[in-house]
C-alpha cells in the first residue's frame, strides 16, 4: 500500500470519525426529537460513509469493496427515510417543535384534538 493510500485512508477516517463525533453531540444537545433526527441522520449518515469509504480504499480486495459501497448505499437509503418516518410519527404522537422553529409547516395539517 503506497503512502498516499495510506493518508487518504486516514484523512477518511479523521473526517468521519468527526462527523459522527458531531452527531453525537447533536444527540445530547439539541432541543427537540426533530433537531435530533435531523442531526442522527445527516451527520451520522456522513460519518459512517466515510469510515466505510475508508476501509474499502484500505482493503483494495474486491469483496471487501463491494460490501463497504453496498453499506455506504444501505446507510443512505435508510437513514434519511427512517428519520423522517420517526419525525412524522413523533408529530402524529403530538410532539411539537420547539420555540426555535419558525415555522410549523405541519400545524395546518392536523386538526387539533377534542
Amino acid at each position: 500500500m503506497s503512502a498516499v493510500v495510506e493518508i487518504i485512508c486516514g484523512l477518511m477516517l479523521i473526517t468521519g470519525a468527526c462527523f459522527a463525533f458531531v452527531a453525537s453531540l447533536g444527540l445530547m444537545r439539541l432541543k427537540d426529537v426533530y433537531m435530533r433526527t435531523h442531526a442522527a441522520s445527516k451527520a451520522g449518515t456522513l460519518g459512517s460513509g466515510l469510515m466505510l469509504l475508508a476501509l474499502a480504499v484500505e482493503a483494495g480486495d474486491l469483496s471487501v469493496v463491494t460490501r463497504a459501497i453496498a453499506g455506504v448505499v444501505f446507510f443512505l437509503l435508510t437513514a434519511p427515510i427512517s428519520a423522517h418516518l420517526l419525525a412524522k410519527a413523533a408529530y402524529a404522537a403530538g410532539y411539537r417543535p420547539c420555540a426555535d422553529t419558525k415555522i410549523d409547516a405541519l400545524a395546518e395539517t392536523v386538526r387539533p384534538k377534542d
